[in-house]
């Protein structure tokens, strides 16, 4: 049964190109079919003082329609929507909107924009597709594709003309299918298919008496191939990100999934960062962030003994971008208050690649979206179309591997940032995590949640600092309630 039923429903493919480009795009409509049940978005970088003939290009390569898009356009199924030159491009509700183009630190970054957009208005019914081009421009965006359950294709390098924003893209660890440009239609069709997708000729999800059971075998396959329990999890948290690898295998069983998580060993890795997938970057709600900094550091670093440390954790940290943002405002209001009080900040995961990348410290050069050209020139060096850490940030945070609900916590905290990782557990759960929190934290200390989370499940262990930005502090006269989910034996590896 299609759900392709009006503009609103059909999913969204967002495909970034800059050099070399324009014969990857013609390779790839060529191959593919003109009834998938998708819309097709083109965002390229282009001379803002010519005229474009992609359209025109384009639809020699394709039998669907392709159009140059006009501000307010809608988006329908089986049509192909190129930008036009110097302009920016969003979603808003599948109409397409065009804005003029933003300069970032001397970057223009009209993909990331666009698939930041889609990500949040299609969810799952997105699809990223980065192909030949210099830069980064793409990685950024592609992250909250990823992050809010959609598809991210990338064109091999070796075979694209020019191979930066491939590269930039697949150095991201996100990219779910790394092929040639030719490879990637039939793929693509087959996975619009999918019930996951909703695309053309989708059936409703196969529902079979046996799927408790084999969600159940695939949680067990995962805990003996990988060493983690996802038993916490919500249940809805797990049905999803497990329907995307089987719809990027193009499975509609569960049962036939566990038979290929078996054979495929390599695959229980692949469904393990999939289900740790977190969106994630610098001074992520940048509002909340000034609220943190107003809130909570600059009083805390204004009543701090010259010398006396400053402890932060950031479980679940991801690639590191919330950690260094944290880092970053103490630096500063130090610097202002002229204090050297050390800092020691915390961040574990236990995601060893995301702790990598963290460590490294190399983010790509659209990371000037989120970060002003004055932190940019303090605290980044500016490398190949990348931008990696300065030492005296760096040498603020170790990272360390930990599970949040097998490990002991670190302790005499004056900060736990932990943000967008609660959402995901159980409800039981995040009651005793919270009290683990409450557990770590001095006196007076302060809870920094995501914006979907509170401290319902332990209201009586924290006092809102902010409501809005979801900052609690420590209750002192409450009492820890007694610790008693399983809380392992080892400690921490901090190995940053």
């Amino acid at each position: 049964m299609s759900k392709t039923n009006g503009p609103s429903a059909c999913p969204i493919v967002g495909i970034g190109s800059s050099a070399g480009g324009l014969d990857a795009l013609k390779a790839f409509f060529s191959g593919l079919p003109a009834d998938t049940g998708a819309a097709f978005i083109v965002i390229q970088h282009l001379d803002p003082t010519h005229e474009s003939l992609t359209a025109e290009i384009l639809s020699r390569s394709t039998s669907m329609p392709v159009v140059q898009i006009t501000d307010g356009m809608k988006v329908e199924a089986n049509h192909v929507y190129v930008i036009p030159p110097n302009a920016y491009l969003a979603l808003q509700r599948h109409l397409l909107v065009l804005s003029e183009p933003v300069l970032m630190h001397g970057v223009r970054m009209p993909i990331d924009s666009f698939l930041w957009s889609l990500a949040e208005q299609c969810k799952e019914r997105a699809i990223a597709i980065i192909l030949s081009g210099t830069g980064s421009d793409g990685a950024l965006g592609l992250r909250e594709v990823k992050g809010n359950g959609g598809l991210v294709m990338a064109q091999a390098p070796e075979p694209a003309q020019y191979d930066g924003m491939p590269q930039s893209a697949i150095s991201t660890g996100l990219v779910d299918r790394v092929c040639p440009v030719e490879d990637m239609p039939d793929h693509l069709a087959g996975y619009l298919k999918t019930p996951y997708v909703g695309g053309a000729d989708s059936d409703e999800p196969e529902k079979t008496p046996d799927d408790k059971g084999s969600m159940a075998s695939v949680l067990a396959i995962l805990r003996t191939r990988t060493g983690h329990d996802f038993r916490a999890y919500k249940p809805g948290t797990l049905d999803r990100r497990i329907a995307r690898r089987m719809s990027l295998h193009h499975i509609s069983r569960m049962d036939d999934y566990v038979v290929f998580l078996r054979k495929n060993e390599g695959e229980a890795k692949l469904l393990f960062q999939d289900l740790l997938i977190g969106v994630t970057s610098f001074f992520r709600d940048p509002e909340a962030f000034e609220a943190l900094d107003r809130e909570v550091i600059t009083p805390l670093v204004e009543v701090r003994q010259t010398d006396e440390p400053i402890r932060v954790w950031v479980p679940g940290c991801a690639s590191g971008e919330e950690a260094y943002s944290i880092a970053i405002l103490l630096i500063e209001r130090l610097e202002t208050a002229h204090k050297h009080c050390p800092i020691q900040l915390f961040a574990s995961d236990i995601d060893e690649s995301g702790l990598a990348f963290g460590r490294t410290g190399t983010y790509p050069e659209n990371i000037v979206a989120s970060v002003s050209p004055e932190r940019i020139k303090r605290f980044f060096t500016k490398e190949d179309h990348s931008f990696r850490v300065s030492k005296i940030l760096r040498e603020t945070i170790t990272f360390a591997t930990q599970d949040l609900i097998g490990d002991p916590p670190f302790s005499n905290l004056d900060l736990i940032s932990c943000r967008n990782l609660l959402i995901y557990l159980e409800p039981e759960v995040q009651r005793k995590l919270l009290a683990l929190f409450h557990f770590a934290l001095k006196k007076q200390a302060c809870l920094f949640l995501g914006h979907s989370e509170t401290t319902g499940q332990q209201q009586e262990l924290f006092e809102p600092v902010s409501k809005k930005w979801r900052i609690y502090r420590r209750a002192s006269q409450a009492r820890t309630p007694a610790l008693d989910f399983p809380i392992g034996t080892r400690k921490p590896r901090p190995t940053g």
